[in-house]
């Protein structure tokens, strides 16, 4: 009988401390929870709805300056590829959002390029971080979109280039500091309703690895000839780290109408491969403030969003700059997106409302 007892004693016991801790564990999930989604009322409507659904329709826009120094003498020669429609749909859960675009005519079967393009998209926001995960990849549809120091006796601006490719991989994650009265969700997410109009400082973290593929033998034959060495590579892989600091602006504009501007400059870091070799080849370990360089993530939204049902457009535009001293590329894409939806599966505080 004592051992039954005893043992009774040891469930009961062990049972109260998985209890305590389970207890601990729900307290702890809800005071995370309110550090990251605890909003002014008065300024902000909280997102009363757990799931969402939205179909986008975007344009995009890239291109990749290539430039050189030699003797005081500058070259360069920018692509860009045919724009192209994309449509897209998207999936999101309260903070989390996951979805998928293609090219249409990739979808139709009528594309011209060699390789088709594809973007994948994993974005999580909430009222006080950020975090967006993207890939990117272009197709081989590129044209010559300018080019200087050239003496050529006819213009190629427009022609088409099939020696450019490109890859990126990438990470951006940012803090809000005023997130109790500004909300970039209900911007970007359309997750939550902005109610009055105001602003916040931002500061942010991105890691991005990109892949440029070139082939200069695919030039006309007059650039060919006069193209400096530093241009003559085959591929650049580099990795970026910023840090970047900005400010965002919510407009309240009419009921349920909401106009967005954001700046983030960024200082980065860029460590590089040539044609598979690194760019620092000094053993000076001053080197590595050449690395130093600067991007820019610029965004803009306007959206009607009555928490049930919204439509909307946003612009986003990503600057990056790779510099050394005889060689320069500055790459810049940005996408314009058409988008509508709705949110469904209303959250249970809320399921009482009418």
């Amino acid at each position: 009988m004592k051992f039954f007892r005893h043992t009774g004693i040891i469930l009961l016991l062990f049972g109260q401390t998985i209890q305590a801790q389970t207890e601990k564990q729900n307290k702890f999930m809800q005071h995370l929870e309110k550090i990251f989604t605890e909003t002014d009322t008065t300024y902000i409507a909280p997102n009363k709805y757990n799931l969402t659904f939205m179909v986008e329709q975007s344009f995009w826009h890239e291109r990749y300056r290539l430039g050189t120094r030699i003797n005081e003498e500058r070259q360069n020669i920018s692509f860009a590829p045919t724009p192209t429609p994309k449509i897209g749909a998207y999936f999101g859960w309260r903070w989390i959002f996951l979805g998928m675009s293609f090219s249409i005519p990739d979808l139709i079967g009528k594309s011209q390029s060699g390789k088709s393009k594809k973007e994948y998209v994993f974005n999580l926001y909430s009222s006080r971080v950020g975090a967006d995960f993207y890939y990117r990849k272009t197709g081989s549809d590129f044209h010559i979109n300018s080019y200087s120091g050239f003496n050529l006796p006819e213009d190629y601006v427009g022609q088409k280039f099939e020696g450019f490719q490109s890859k990126i991989v990438g990470l951006n994650a940012y803090w809000i500091f005023n997130n109790k009265k500004f909300s970039y969700p209900a911007a970007y997410s359309q997750s939550t309703n902005q109610r009055r109009s105001c602003g916040s400082f931002m500061a942010g973290f991105s890691y991005s690895h990109h892949s440029i593929s070139f082939n200069h033998t695919k030039l006309p034959a007059e650039m060919i000839e006069q193209i400096q060495s530093s241009l003559k590579f085959n591929s650049l892989k580099y990795r970026d780290y910023n840090l970047s600091f900005g400010y965002g602006y919510n407009w309240v504009f009419a009921k349920n109408c909401l106009l967005n501007v954001s700046l983030m400059p960024a200082i980065a870091y860029k460590k590089a491969k040539m044609n598979g070799k690194p760019t620092d080849m000094e053993n000076d370990w001053f080197e590595w403030i050449n690395d130093i360089n600067f991007d820019l993530v610029t965004r803009t939204g306007i959206t009607w969003n009555n928490s049930k049902y919204y439509i909307g457009a946003s612009l986003v535009l990503n600057t990056y700059d790779y510099r050394k001293s005889d060689f320069s590329m500055t790459n810049s894409f940005g996408s314009l997106r058409i988008y509508a939806g709705f949110n469904f599966w209303k959250r249970k505080e809320y399921r009482q409302e009418k």
